[in-house]
């Protein structure tokens, strides 16, 4: 683990764990997310967690679990369209300004930066 990560600053697993939580929360709502996850999302919600830990400097135990994150490969089956990648990214950033007061100001900025990129990256439609 690099000691000057965003994992650390941040505080370690329990942000990344409330991160999840908050964006989990708002998919439950969301008519267009909601069909996209399994019933039961206790599992989505572990793996979104360690992979999140993992890419903001955390424990690999993501990499060592699943494999490389292969996220376009692993979104293939469902069909993201513009609408798609719009509300998940506004459960995102929701939740993500939730979490605003635990987050330097360029913390905040890059980790919103990469929900976008990522989020308009997964695109298929």
């Amino acid at each position: 683990m690099n000691e000057d990560s965003v994992y650390e600053r941040v505080g370690g697993e329990d942000f990344f764990r409330r991160l999840v939580e908050g964006f989990y929360e708002r998919v439950e709502r969301d008519d267009i997310l909601r069909p996209m996850y399994p019933e039961d999302l206790s599992e989505s919600k572990r793996v979104l967690t360690l992979f999140l830990v993992q890419y903001w400097g955390g424990p690999g135990t993501y990499l060592e679990e699943r494999g490389h994150p292969r996220l376009r490969m692993r979104h293939v089956p469902f069909r993201i369209t513009k609408r798609a990648r719009d509300a998940w990214l506004s459960a995102m950033m929701g939740s993500l300004e939730e979490a605003r007061g635990d987050l330097s100001e360029d913390d905040f900025v890059e980790m919103r930066e990469y929900f976008s990129m990522a989020a308009t990256s997964l695109r298929n439609v």
